[in-house]
């Protein structure tokens, strides 16, 4: 099965860079390409890639937006954002928006095939520690979904639904720690921990462990140091 990818860029050589890249692989297929964000959610409807490569700044419907509507709309569709600085606002913002992860521009040909093979299989390309990290230095800067609306985030129902352990697992999922970190605090197996944390992100509806730092810290559940 070959992973269908959308570029979005407003710089043609990059997307030509990019196409000649991934166009080299036998399991990737480039279907197409959108010069700013507006064209890239309309081309995401018409052609449903696996993987689309947002680039952020752009001019009219950013990468931010884009993605947001993407993801909303195309729950099958995982997006890449492509970001200039590695600690970039822009892609916090991108993974709140519901990016699967980010990578610089520069980067080199075989982690950008890598990554598209890891997100197009359901996994992130950026870690938890890196997410919490970026909440850390970016988040209190940028408005809450709560803001638009002035109304108090409080806690989402659906935690509700979490067991204890559950609810014990997500919180070690957004202090950064990996399957093995949070088996050796729980004092339980890696196995038993993976059934944890695939349980947590089915009941949360969310895509990965980075989707679960950044909905941890949307319900209060992580703030800031």
């Amino acid at each position: 099965m070959s992973i269908s990818v959308l570029l979005v860029d407003d710089q043609a050589l990059l997307r030509m860079g990019f196409r000649l890249v991934l166009e080299a692989e036998d399991d990737i297929v480039v279907v197409g390409e959108a010069s700013d964000g507006a064209a890239g959610v309309s081309m995401t409807h018409a052609l449903r890639p696996d993987v689309v490569l947002m680039d952020v700044r752009m001019p009219g419907v950013n990468g931010i937006d884009a993605t947001s509507r993407i993801v909303a709309e195309h729950p099958g569709t995982r997006v890449i954002i492509l970001t200039t600085f590695d600690l970039d606002e822009y892609a916090f913002a991108g993974l709140r928006a519901g990016a699967s992860g980010f990578l610089l521009k520069d980067t080199q040909p075989t982690e950008l095939v890598g990554a598209i093979r890891t997100v197009a299989s359901g996994d992130a390309v950026v870690s938890p520690r890196i997410t919490r990290r970026m909440l850390e230095m970016f988040a209190p800067q940028l408005p809450r979904p709560s803001d638009a609306t002035g109304a108090d985030a409080g806690h989402d129902e659906l935690l509700a639904d979490l067991t204890h352990r559950e609810h014990e697992v997500l919180l070690a999922i957004a202090d950064g720690l990996s399957n093995a970190e949070i088996a050796q605090r729980l004092y339980v197996s890696e196995a038993t921990v993976k059934t944890h944390v695939g349980k947590v992100l089915a009941k949360l509806g969310l895509r990965d462990r980075v989707q679960a730092v950044v909905y941890a810290y949307e319900n209060g559940l992580i703030r800031p140091t």
